[in-house]
């Protein structure tokens, strides 16, 4: 079933993803990573922003844990690590949001991602070497992840009192996925309280039965808020993506069957909804109601969003048997492939308009590294071969 695509996806990952940030990514005489490339590799900014260096600790580590294992890519691992262990946190251990590239403090510490890429990344180091150091940094970064939750951006919060809070999906996603991580690489149950009650808040929290939507964003009490554009707002590609950390989790450790109808029909759902009918691709925002999105970029199709859309069909059907699934698989495959990756200079480009064309020719970006590109690669092949097995 799947023997026409595995050879694509381990190709596409060990012979066009991983050199190209391999050759480019290396900043040889200050330490961390260029993540700013344009599409033949080339460094066009500096600056080093903290979930960008922290994703490619994480997925070189990932990657030498892997079936395809090279020494080399430990020690990008490591050379990142380092860096960024040294120069990328405040006194009180926060990770800043950038430095420059001698690893002076640029932006400040403002956004808890900073932490959950750092945890991740220190997971996969210890994983890798068993080193207590890695294991410590990973704890001390998961741990300021939990302790930021509920208040993420702390004193530099601009918001006045006449903002409208809200609780977003994407840090109780992530919270699972962290679990997840500390639980496969730490071999730890710690957080396993953290990922169960994760896994509540998204299903039952963030679910909307009578739209059936995920929305992005809910009030406090945990309602809805549809008088606004941040409440309405709708991200199809972090449905996905969650929904897909919670499938492995039932896969590997707890299966649970009716949390896995659940999430199959909000994998469902949330395809029916986000899907172009007109030009193809998943778009990027949406509104609940269909009213205008404050987001300019709402309708375009970015690589991420396809990455994760892909994983999340592969693990459905995988859990499920469910021939939907694997249609849908078949139908962003074809897509994706179609318009995603550079054959001239390798990896993909990232940001095409709602017709399918790029809008830009990086490679890598503030927002665009080694990480949901190989990621998806990587797991879609394991996922094939055990499909196929």
């Amino acid at each position: 079933m799947f023997k026409n695509y595995l050879g694509k996806y381990e190709n596409e990952l060990l012979e066009s993803v991983i050199p190209f940030w391999e050759n480019h990514c290396i900043d040889k005489e200050f330490g961390g990573y260029f993540t700013s490339l344009d599409r033949d590799g080339s460094v066009y900014d500096s600056t080093k922003y903290m979930w960008m260096q922290w994703r490619i600790v994480y997925m070189f580590g990932e990657l030498y844990n892997s079936e395809y294992s090279r020494g080399e890519w430990l020690g990008i691992a490591q050379y990142g690590f380092d860096f960024l262990r040294k120069n990328g946190r405040d006194k009180d251990g926060r990770y800043y949001f950038a430095i420059n590239r001698q690893g002076k403090p640029a932006i400040a510490p403002y956004n808890i991602y900073s932490e959950c890429f750092a945890a991740m990344g220190g997971a996969a180091m210890y994983s890798c070497t068993k080193t207590e150091l890695y294991k410590e940094a990973a704890l001390d970064a998961m741990n300021n992840y939990i302790k930021r939750i509920d208040n993420p951006k702390g004193q530099w919060d601009k918001s006045l009192p006449g903002k409208q809070r809200y609780q977003a999906l994407g840090h109780y996603m992530m919270l699972a996925n962290l679990g997840l991580t500390m639980k496969d690489f730490l071999g730890t149950d710690e957080y396993d309280h953290d990922i169960e009650s994760a896994i509540e808040i998204v299903l039952s929290k963030f679910w909307n039965e009578s739209l059936g939507v995920m929305f992005e964003n809910i009030l406090p009490d945990g309602g809805f808020d549809l008088d606004s554009c941040d409440g309405r707002m709708l991200n199809p590609g972090h449905v996905l993506e969650a929904m897909w950390f919670l499938l492995k989790y039932f896969d590997d450790y707890s299966r649970d069957e009716a949390k896995i109808e659940k999430v199959a029909m909000i994998i469902k759902k949330t395809l029916e909804f986000g899907w172009d009918k007109t030009h193809g691709g998943i778009y990027y925002f949406m509104d609940a109601l269909h009213k205008p999105h404050l987001e300019l970029q709402w309708d375009m199709k970015l690589w991420w969003v396809h990455c994760e859309a892909i994983l999340a069909c592969l693990y459905a059907y995988k859990l499920t048997g469910d021939q939907e699934f694997y249609d849908w698989f078949e139908k962003i495959h074809a897509w994706t492939w179609a318009h995603f990756p550079d054959s001239e200079y390798g990896e993909w480009y990232g940001y095409l308009n709602r017709q399918g064309e790029p809008t830009h020719a990086l490679k890598g970006g503030k927002w665009k590294t080694f990480f949901h590109l190989p990621r998806c690669l990587l797991y879609a092949t394991r996922l094939m071969k055990q499909m196929e097995k």
